[in-house]
């Protein structure tokens, strides 16, 4: 058998749905399969993996999934998941699903099983309009990489292999949404109008970093900025509490308070930006496991700010300020307000992602102080 860049010609392909502890091993190895021969992948931890697919996940409280893996002569060769998000359908309509976390080597008659499987499965909880990939939600991975292969992916977001646009757009899914990531030095100069801006409303803005002795308050302040900011973007589901608890309580083990910075107006929350350190600087080192040795690299390494980059996957300004100067101050604000702490702690250049492709405004910002768009990922729909 030839993998994973070749069609299989002969030989027994069967998919069987995840039941066991083992089969969830399988799926979790797939990539590993995948990406063999392609240095930029970063291997995820095994350990989290498992328990991001466990019951634990809060996701399952508003959600529901499945998940198969294809093999061939009983070696795992593909992978997908289907699933239905309560909070998605009482937004969008009660006829919309997801496929996700999809993985393949490049033949047809692999993708297509899989995907008649997520679709059957979907089908039958009555589903017309599904679109993907969501690993497992929106406010997780999402997307399938079309632009950007020559570099390795920032921590949380995805690496895909450059054939699955080709196979999706085979069964025909079309693009759907377009979610771009850019990336800038953090030592950046923030051009004229920009300061102009923050200056003008600099007696309104008082910019603060995490109370960490509040963090459950904090973080609740935090998931309701974002909620109101991002509720008219497509694709839009808010955050539950549990879901921002959990990644809070990731955030108090990995980032400094400097990290998140909060902007208020009045002494009220309006804006805020949340910088993560890239781990997958050290993940990619470690081959999905901490063990024995690779949780004490992990921690010496951010102790000693052997980072040199970092990404922004949450920003936020409340509705109320959108399309108004005081709106884009604060934006420009959460941006400027970090520069020093990262360059202390080592940072030389920062990841802003995911931006949709049409948010024009967020889009002019960024690259008026100079970022520039250097990945794109795609959400594909289909109708059954």
């Amino acid at each position: 058998m030839n993998y994973p860049n070749e069609q299989f010609v002969s030989g027994e392909l069967t998919v069987r749905p995840v039941m066991s502890y083992r089969d969830m091993g399988d799926f979790i190895n797939v990539p590993w399969l995948i990406y063999a021969d392609d240095p930029l992948w970063v291997p995820p931890l095994r350990l989290e993996r498992r328990f991001h697919f466990s019951k634990y996940n809060p996701f399952l409280q508003h959600g529901e999934w499945q998940a198969w893996v294809a093999y061939h002569h009983h070696r795992p060769v593909g992978r997908v998941s289907a699933q239905i998000d309560t909070l998605h359908r009482q937004r969008y309509g009660d006829d919309t699903g997801h496929f996700g976390l999809l993985e393949c080597v490049n033949d047809t008659n692999v993708f297509t099983a899989l995907m008649l499987h997520a679709e059957a499965w979907l089908a039958a909880r009555h589903t017309r309009h599904v679109t993907g990939p969501f690993n497992l939600s929106i406010n997780q991975e999402c997307g399938i990489l079309v632009n950007g292969f020559d570099t390795p992916p920032a921590v949380m977001m995805s690496h895909t292999a450059h054939w699955y646009p080709q196979l999706l757009e085979s069964r025909e899914y079309f693009p759907a949404k377009d979610l771009l990531a850019y990336r800038i030095a953090v030592d950046f100069d923030p051009p004229p109008v920009m300061q102009q801006l923050i200056k003008r409303h600099a007696g309104q803005i008082q910019v603060r970093t995490l109370n960490r002795k509040q963090l459950a308050a904090e973080m609740e302040v935090l998931r309701d900025i974002f909620n109101d900011a991002w509720s008219e973007n497509w694709g839009f589901v808010p955050f539950t509490e549990a879901e921002f608890a959990e990644l809070g309580n990731s955030l108090k083990h990995l980032v400094s308070d400097e990290y998140v910075q909060i902007a208020e107006v009045n002494g009220q929350p309006a804006a805020f930006m949340v910088a993560l350190p890239n781990l997958n600087e050290i993940l990619a080192e470690l081959d999905g496991r901490l063990f024995p040795l690779g949780w004490l690299k992990l921690i010496k390494k951010l102790k000693r700010h052997e980072i040199t980059t970092a990404r922004i996957p949450l920003m936020g300004v409340r509705r109320q300020y959108h399309n108004s100067t005081l709106g884009m101050a604060l934006a420009c604000t959460v941006i400027e307000a970090p520069k020093k702490i990262g360059i202390a702690h080592g940072i030389r250049e920062v990841e802003l992602s995911w931006i949709l492709e049409d948010n024009k405004s967020m889009r002019s910002i960024l690259e008026n102080i100079g970022s520039k768009e250097y990945k794109r990922y795609r959400i594909y729909g289909k109708t059954l």
